[in-house]
C-alpha cells in the first residue's frame, strides 16, 4: 500500500509540472545547432590558417609552372643537396637521388587537403607509397585547389569514391610536422616523422 502511495504522489508531481512547464533557461543548448562552423567559400584560405598554427609552412602557387619555381627556389636556398621524388609528374624537375634513407628532402603528391584541421591525406596507392611522406627528415607536398574538402569525413567519402571496391591499405592523415610532447611533456618535432613540412597549393 505505501508503494502505490509513493508512486501516486510522484504521478501528481509530474502532472503538475507538465501542466507549468518551465522555460529553458539556455535555449541554445538544445544541441540544434551543428558543432561546426558552416563550410566557407574559399577552403584555401581555411586550410592555410590551420596548416601553419600546426607549424606547417604554406605557399599558394598560381599555376604549375608558378610552383616548379617556387620548390626550386626553396630547393636551392635551403641548400638541400639530395632529393627524393618518386611521382613521374615532377621526377625530372627535382629528384637527384633514389636513396630515401639519406636524402635531405622528399617530394610527393597527395590525395587530398582538409581545410578543416589542416591535414594532408595520403595514401599507399600513391606512386610514393607508404615511407617516402615519413622517413625523410624534410617533407614537401605539392597539392592542387582540386583536392581540398572541408572535413575529415569529405576526405573519407572522396576516397572511398576514387577507389570503389579497392580502398587502399594505408590511409594516412599528417597534420603538420611529426611531434610528440612524452618527454616531460615539453612539444618535441621531427621525433617519428619529417621535423618540417611544406605545403605548395596550386590553383587548378
Amino acid at each position: 500500500m505505501a508503494v502505490s502511495a509513493a508512486k501516486e504522489n510522484i504521478l501528481k508531481r509530474i502532472r503538475q509540472a507538465l501542466s507549468n512547464p518551465v522555460p529553458v533557461p539556455f535555449p541554445q543548448s538544445e544541441g540544434a545547432n551543428s558543432v561546426f562552423n558552416p563550410v566557407p567559400d574559399d577552403l584555401g584560405v581555411v586550410f592555410a590558417e590551420e596548416f601553419i598554427k600546426l607549424q606547417g609552412k604554406f605557399a599558394f602557387c598560381a599555376d604549375e609552372a608558378d610552383m616548379l619555381q617556387q620548390v626550386q627556389q626553396l630547393i636551392t636556398a635551403k641548400e638541400w643537396t639530395k632529393v627524393y621524388c618518386s611521382e613521374d609528374k615532377w621526377n625530372d624537375s627535382f629528384s637527384n637521388t633514389i636513396s630515401l634513407s639519406t636524402c635531405d628532402v622528399s617530394v610527393t603528391g597527395c590525395e587530398l587537403l582538409v581545410a578543416r584541421t589542416g591535414t594532408i591525406v595520403m595514401s599507399a596507392a600513391q606512386q610514393s607509397g607508404r615511407t617516402t611522406s615519413v622517413y625523410a627528415p624534410i617533407h614537401i607536398c605539392i597539392a592542387y585547389t582540386s583536392q581540398l574538402v572541408y572535413d575529415i569525413k569529405d576526405a573519407l567519402q572522396a576516397v572511398k569514391e576514387k577507389y570503389t571496391g579497392n580502398i587502399p591499405s594505408l590511409i594516412t592523415f599528417a597534420s603538420g610536422p611529426s611531434r610528440t610532447a612524452d618527454i616531460e611533456k615539453t612539444l618535441v618535432t621531427g621525433v617519428h616523422g619529417p621535423k618540417e613540412v611544406y605545403c605548395f597549393l596550386v590553383e587548378a
